[in-house]
């Protein structure tokens, strides 16, 4: 294996940057661009419109959306932290996009494959940038094709759905692939946690169990879709209701979600990903009710609250199957057998 740096320039932290990386596994090439998420963030034209920070950047209240989600962040982070910080104010949270593109034949063309989030915890107290982690929200135009396009294609037709046959494994194979590249490796230091919503149409039940950062433990009654979706990428799955939360989140992860992670790492993720279903999960994540001994969330709840941040959701039902269209076109299609083959093939 080997790595070839392509560009790395250093840039004043509050603008947007870019850094490029590239490595060779199994014939794949990454290459990872980096973007800081601030007032002044401004999407690339190959990051999906419907992605959470993506769709918070447009329209005239760009700005102001940006500074009130940056705000809500930093509000939710203090209040989880708040031993040695009296007036809750101690950290802010930094915020940086991470791009990777895939090569998947070495030919030098690109498709963009997967972004993450990546957090540093700024401490004023002592000075100290530290280090969050690397994940938080996941987006995907591969994601788009499996359930937009393959998925509905599939079940056209018939009056029961069902799962075409290998669903989910390319893009798992991809995510996994990366996660044990070199790329991966060089740039950070612990494995990835994806923040996601949990699922509208599961009972989840509340446990004895307790975290002094990610709450009381909720467990499923069935597996999801998305569930097994992220089995396929090698994620496993538990669900928190974190201190003062109306609902619980789903953490996906490798290892061990609760000795793995500091405290603050933990609390970086919770109050970045809870302000995004805040503000796209209003009936869930905005109720007005805690969930309870059991729960089963729903997007109808009227009983909600809304933030100052508005998002269009049924623009972004529509993008989801244009952005699926776009990676059937520009990635499935053109190299159909070449990722057929590297799939089948793939081994950790």
């Amino acid at each position: 294996m080997k790595s070839v740096v392509l560009k790395n320039s250093e840039v004043n932290k509050k603008k947007a940057i870019e850094h490029s990386h590239k490595t060779i596994n199994n014939d794949v090439v990454f290459q990872i661009k980096r973007t800081y998420f601030n007032e002044n963030y401004i999407p690339s034209n190959s990051t999906r419109t419907t992605t959470n920070f993506a769709n918070l950047a447009r329209g005239e209240n760009r700005q102001k959306n940006l500074r009130s989600t940056i705000q809500m962040i930093n509000n939710r982070f203090n209040s989880l932290a708040k031993w040695d910080n009296p007036n809750f104010d101690r950290y802010s949270l930094e915020l940086e996009i991470i791009s990777v593109d895939i090569d998947i034949d070495a030919s030098g063309k690109t498709f963009p494959s997967i972004e993450v989030l990546r957090t540093y915890i700024n401490d004023h107290n002592t000075g100290k940038r530290i280090e969050g982690i690397v994940g938080n929200n996941f987006s995907s135009y591969l994601r788009d094709y499996d359930f937009s396009i393959l998925l509905s294609e599939h079940n056209k037709g018939k009056n029961n759905n069902s799962i075409p046959d290998n669903f989910g494994e390319l893009h798992g194979n991809i995510f996994k692939c990366f996660v044990n590249s070199e790329t991966y490796k060089e740039h950070f230091s612990k494995p990835p946690v994806i923040c996601l919503s949990v699922s509208s149409n599961i009972t989840y039940h509340r446990t004895g169990n307790h975290h002094p950062i990610l709450g009381f433990e909720y467990v499923s009654n069935k597996s999801s879709l998305t569930e097994e979706y992220f089995d396929k990428m090698g994620l496993k799955v538990r669900y928190f209701i974190p201190p003062n939360s109306v609902a619980p989140l789903a953490f996906y992860f490798f290892g061990d979600l609760l000795s793995d992670y500091t405290n603050l790492e933990l609390i970086s993720t919770i109050s970045t990903m809870e302000t995004f279903q805040k503000i796209y999960r209003p009936e869930i994540y905005n109720a007005n009710a805690v969930a309870g001994l059991y729960y089963n969330p729903s997007l109808h709840n009227q009983d909600h609250s809304l933030t100052n941040i508005a998002y269009d959701r049924e623009e972004r039902t529509r993008l989801g199957i244009e952005q699926g269209k776009f990676a059937e076109e520009h990635f499935i299609k053109p190299y159909k057998n070449i990722l057929e083959q590297w799939s089948a093939n793939f081994t950790i």
